[in-house]
């Protein structure tokens, strides 16, 4: 089983994490942390995130969770559950970074969250409860960011399994 599951997620003010496959803010900050935090890790997603990334990330590997058994692409290793994604995660330390159904599979057995929360209500199709609101979770740390220019304000919030 993996050394450490933690699920990597922005999430605006009232629930939204994603619109039409993409993300509805541009954070260059955030962009640097989700970086920071993935990098060396294995990155477990389902198919529409990978579809949504400019194409491989370097410095990690990349499991896609689908019910396609004939789903395939360059560079991938492909799961069918979060068991087998596990198991080709080997030890090394997981980043569950989305989409909504497959932090909902992850969020009993994580041992970590790391949240970036766009301090706005953003316009959206995909949206996730706010983890922090369950007893399970303890938070850590946390930073302000304020708004320049069109980024808006954020903060990153770190989380413990209570």
């Amino acid at each position: 089983m993996a050394s450490v599951i933690t699920i990597v997620v922005a999430r605006a003010i009232n629930g939204v994490i994603g619109r039409d496959n993409d993300m509805p803010w541009h954070i260059p900050g955030d962009l640097k942390r989700f970086k920071a935090l993935t990098m060396g890790s294995v990155m477990v997603m389902g198919r529409k995130t990978f579809e949504s990334l400019p194409g491989l990330l370097p410095g990690r590997r990349h499991i896609v969770l689908t019910r396609d058994p004939a789903w395939a692409a360059p560079g991938v290793e492909v799961a069918h559950d979060a068991a087998q994604a596990l198991a080709l995660a080997g030890d090394e330390p997981v980043s569950v970074i989305g989409g909504a159904a497959v932090f909902a599979l992850f969020e009993p057995i994580a041992d970590r969250i790391e949240l970036t929360e766009v301090l706005a209500e953003i316009p959206g199709d995909v949206t996730m409860p706010d983890l922090r609101s369950s007893e399970r979770w303890r938070e850590t740390a946390y930073e302000d960011h304020d708004a320049v220019g069109a980024t808006p304000a954020w903060r990153t919030i770190s989380l413990v399994r209570a």
